[in-house]
């Protein structure tokens, strides 16, 4: 080989080199670039039941989430809103959970999913949610979506196939204040869910978190019937046939996925015969939120004639519990984020008493609570300021 031939091919191979180390320097710089952003953005594109979609912005969940509730009606008037985003610009606030779908059955804004136009079950409620959860997002507010799962009116009259029956197996079951319920093994109950969870991700929603993803209770249980249900399987295994399907569905969504539990889940091994087990819950979901308002517990619970003068104590024990449980179960027990009370039920709820409440959840180790009140009207003295 000649000397020119050589030094020629010496060249091509030092600008090879060259040109190799600039574009991994680019590609370092861009990812170190993206990830260092708090809200990152990704195009949904092609799910095989939804048209594409323009980039979606999401925010970062919060190393500890401090949540308050807010109702659909409530984000579909600006003047009540701007009063709740409020707290959460002043005070340790850093999340809003919004209704998608509530106890109504209803969809809270428009959807263009087949499934959901199919039933009809969307309205214009937050005529703009995307504007919404964008201005959260400016706020540095992370959005939490909640869909009411299996406790749902709406569909009743339309598709009363996928309810709960009576034991004749046409009547469709009602519990004592007079609910209908979606039956939690109708697998076309799971795809219209999942359909509302992929379009709810779609207009910017940072988490979506699950409702009422038990059997019914607080009814007539002797004349029940489940028709969509295998009876060769306990109500636990059925609910985890639910939780596995909605886990894989929505796998590649970039959001995390969380699910409120009984508050005596926390507590109790058994299933309190709406087949909800901690351990078969949490596997399946990023955060778990028992609902462990002190008023809702029995009377004598632990000892206690009225446990809802009790909140430290009451919500003390269970996320000990859990803690515990979760630890044994090899999981972290950073997934739990209890939902506590802002509002009067065997007791009056003022701020030292949700103040007891939160330091329950600090003591117990963790670091993140949401607030349920349902008037969407919270004692805001409970709340550090910022």
């Amino acid at each position: 080989m000649t000397m020119r031939k050589k030094q020629k091919k010496r060249l091509v191979k030092k600008r090879f080199i060259i040109a190799f180390f600039a574009v991994a320097f680019f590609v370092f710089y861009l990812l170190n670039f993206s990830f260092s952003k708090m809200v990152f953005e990704y195009s949904s594109g092609d799910n095989g039941d939804m048209p594409k979609k323009e980039v979606v912005h999401h925010i970062k969940t919060p190393q500890g989430v401090r949540g308050i509730y807010m109702t659909s009606w409530v984000a579909s008037t600006n003047s009540i809103r701007n009063g709740l985003i409020k707290i959460a610009e002043e005070t340790e606030v850093n999340s809003i959970i919004v209704d998608i779908k509530d106890y109504t059955g209803k969809v809270a804004f428009l959807m263009d999913n087949p499934k959901v136009k199919e039933f009809n079950s969307s309205e214009n409620r937050i005529k703009d949610i995307k504007n919404f959860i964008k201005e959260s997002h400016d706020k540095n507010i992370y959005v939490i979506g909640r869909i009411a799962v299996f406790q749902d009116p709406f569909l009743s009259k339309i598709r009363p196939d996928l309810y709960v029956k009576k034991s004749d197996g046409i009547s469709i079951w009602k519990d004592y204040k007079g609910a209908m319920w979606l039956d939690p093994c109708s697998k076309e109950a799971w795809e219209y869910v999942i359909a509302i969870a992929k379009e709810s991700e779609s207009v910017g929603f940072d988490e979506l978190n699950f409702d009422y993803i038990r059997f019914p209770s607080d009814g007539n249980m002797k004349d029940i019937k489940y028709a969509h249900c295998d009876t060769a399987l306990s109500k636990p295994e059925l609910l985890e046939n639910f939780f596995y399907n909605l886990k894989y569905e929505l796998s590649e969504l970039s959001i995390p996925l969380s699910a409120d539990l009984f508050g005596m889940t926390a507590t109790n091994y058994d299933d309190l015969n709406i087949g909800q087990v901690l351990e078969r819950a949490e596997h399946y979901f990023d955060y778990i939120s028992p609902m462990v308002y002190p008023s809702h517990y029995p009377k004598n619970y632990n000892g206690f004639a009225n446990p809802a003068i009790k909140p430290y104590e009451v919500i003390k024990i269970a996320m000990d519990t859990a803690v515990k449980r979760l630890i044994t179960a090899s999981s972290s027990p950073f997934k739990l984020r209890p939902w506590l009370q802002d509002f009067d039920l065997g007791a009056v709820y003022d701020a030292v008493m949700i103040r007891k409440e939160k330091q329950a959840v600090y003591d117990a180790g963790l670091n993140s609570w949401l607030m349920w009140s349902p008037s969407n009207k919270y004692t805001v003295d409970a709340f550090d300021k910022e």
